[in-house]
């Protein structure tokens, strides 16, 4: 399926979702039947060698860059169970630990992290994960990260339905305070056990939901970073390095690769990415798009990050493309403990240092007197 045909249909389900459609499905009926077997062959496969334990990796990073009366950052997880780390069995490796490190390195500053993804959990979950977070009005986060969408293709939820939800989501957050970014929907046409037609099946319908999804989150006041490559080519290359013992959850290296993708975008969001990263590079491919053709180029290639960028034109509302370049991320210290002085130093983030002195603490500094009358008075989640 072109870029141009996946915008189209993208803007149909964002469509739908918005103005109360139901049913736009993204198999056709004649396939049901086959595409059912398939499931079902999968199903033997996937699954088997792990657990459903999850690691609690909910706590305070960054303890070194504690500073006397001020709060740390807030980051809470939001979505299935990509966001809440299942597969791994180190706090540490777990999404949520390895961003909040990230961010507290690049912000100089520490970062509570606090996880509400639900394993199995699909987009109509968000509700009650979003009524979680927004409990206490004087505690809301800094900024939310959704990872979301697999389950809803698996289990064949329409998808204007799960857009509709994930885009009350991020209303509700935004609306509140929060910031938020949100992960789209894996390309799940590269789990290994899974054959063809489903793989072809599962591929097309996952870089469908992840445009619409794109449309829905963006149109809300939202971020998203296309998580493709997170079950996409890199994993079908090195499948045996980037998929856990059950072939379908990611291990600690395809949690990396996630964090990877999503950690500048979270910075960006709270204004801690150096200014001369923000100007569009053209030499990368990116730029100013219709936000459906935006969400069309991002499903095809993950780590791509949509943002809305200018006012609504003859062609529906604008956005702003980035190939944001990914780097490694340093596996965290324990959340109760704090980065040591030989901690990795984050060099490679963006060609920065979330240092003393470095761009990223200068960000981080300007940020926290900008938001000081916005903290006044505000725990952390």
């Amino acid at each position: 399926m072109t870029n141009m045909s996946r915008a189209r249909v993208a803007r149909r389900i964002a469509a739908g979702a918005a103005y109360g459609g139901g049913g736009l499905g993204l198999v056709g009926a004649a396939a049901v039947g086959l595409l059912l077997a398939e499931v079902q062959m999968a199903k033997r496969h996937v699954g088997n060698g792990t657990d459903n334990h999850v690691p609690v990796a909910d706590g305070l990073y960054g303890r070194a860059y504690d500073t006397p009366g001020e709060l740390p950052l807030s980051l809470v997880m939001l979505g299935d169970s990509t966001a809440a780390g299942q597969g791994v069995h180190r706090a540490g490796q777990t999404p949520g630990a390895l961003l909040a490190s990230g961010l507290a390195a690049v912000a100089e500053r520490p970062v509570r992290m606090r996880n509400v993804a639900l394993p199995g959990a699909r987009s109509d979950d968000l509700d009650r994960q979003v009524a979680l977070v927004l409990g206490d009005p004087d505690r809301v986060p800094d900024i939310c990260v959704i990872m979301v969408g697999a389950n809803d293709v698996t289990h064949r939820m329409p998808p204007t339905r799960s857009v509709r939800h994930l885009s009350a989501a991020v209303r509700r957050l935004r609306t509140a305070g929060a910031e938020v970014v949100v992960g789209t929907c894996p390309d799940l046409g590269t789990i290994e056990p899974v054959q063809q037609p489903l793989r072809l099946l599962a591929r097309r319908a996952s870089r469908q939901l992840a445009a619409a999804q794109t449309i829905g989150a963006v149109e809300q006041g939202g971020r998203t970073v296309s998580l493709g490559d997170l079950l996409g080519p890199e994993f079908a290359a090195n499948p045996r390095e980037l998929f856990g013992p059950d072939n379908y959850h990611p291990s600690a290296e395809g949690y990396a690769t996630a964090a990877m993708a999503v950690l500048p975008t979270v910075c960006a969001a709270l204004g801690l990415w150096p200014a001369e990263e923000e100007r569009p590079d053209v030499s990368r491919s990116e730029g100013f798009l219709p936000v459906a053709r935006a969400a069309a180029e991002a499903a095809s290639q993950a780590g791509t990050e949509v943002t809305a960028a200018l006012p609504t034109g003859p062609r529906g509302p604008w956005a702003l493309l980035k190939r944001r370049r990914r780097r490694r991320v340093p596996e965290p210290e324990p959340a109760s403990s704090g980065p040591s002085e030989d901690a990795p130093q984050f060099e490679e983030l963006g060609g920065v240092r979330g240092r003393p002195g470095s761009e990223p603490g200068r960000a981080g500094k300007a940020h926290r007197q900008s938001t000081e009358g916005k903290r006044t008075g505000k725990a952390s989640a």
